[in-house]
């Protein structure tokens, strides 16, 4: 009988072995199953912040390019109406060369209007005059002319046409000349 039973507790020991062995094998392949779905939630948050993030800088750039539209969508009403304030600009110049003195004063007081209306869209007049020092940021050089002198040189001599800005950016520079 010992050697029956011995026998019998060997095979018993390996089956056991076995069974053991086997759940060992469950519980490893378990874990692996549990980290798997932690790594697969965790790839689906970050591709969920990084859409959360891309649609919050896609609806921050619509909104300033929508600001910057509405800023300048005046702008080419307002070139195309340069021209008339350049020639109000010259009419009232030689008017005021006769002796027409309620001629003049209408017109300047439509000018005016036209300058207030203007204003109030946000045209603002670039500020340039003779005897500034030329920046090719600010101004266009038509011509050069030898200066009548020395502080001249490098210097605006005459301003031929206006320039004007709208908000930050000029829509038209000022056409100057400058001495050489």
């Amino acid at each position: 009988m010992t050697t029956e039973n011995t026998e019998i507790d060997q095979e018993l020991e390996e089956t056991t072995l076995e069974n053991n062995g086997g759940e060992e094998q469950v519980v490893v392949e378990e874990l692996s199953l549990e980290e798997q779905l932690t790594q697969d939630l965790a790839k689906e948050k970050d591709k969920y912040l990084r859409l959360f993030a891309e649609f919050e800088n896609y609806k921050r750039r619509t909104t300033k390019e929508r600001i910057e539209l509405f800023k300048t969508a005046n702008q080419e009403v307002l070139l195309a109406l340069l021209p008339v304030l350049d020639d109000f600009d010259r009419a009232i110049t030689e008017i005021s060369k006769t002796d027409d003195g309620p001629l003049l004063e209408g017109v300047a007081l439509i000018n005016e209007k036209l300058k207030t209306t203007l204003v109030a869209k946000g045209l603002e007049q670039v500020d340039v005059k003779a005897g500034d020092v030329f920046d090719a940021d600010f101004a266009e050089a038509i011509t050069q002319i030898p200066a009548a002198s020395d502080k001249m040189k490098g210097k605006i001599v005459d301003v031929l046409e206006k320039g004007y800005k709208l908000g930050d950016k000029i829509i038209r520079f000022p056409k100057v000349v400058i001495g050489q």
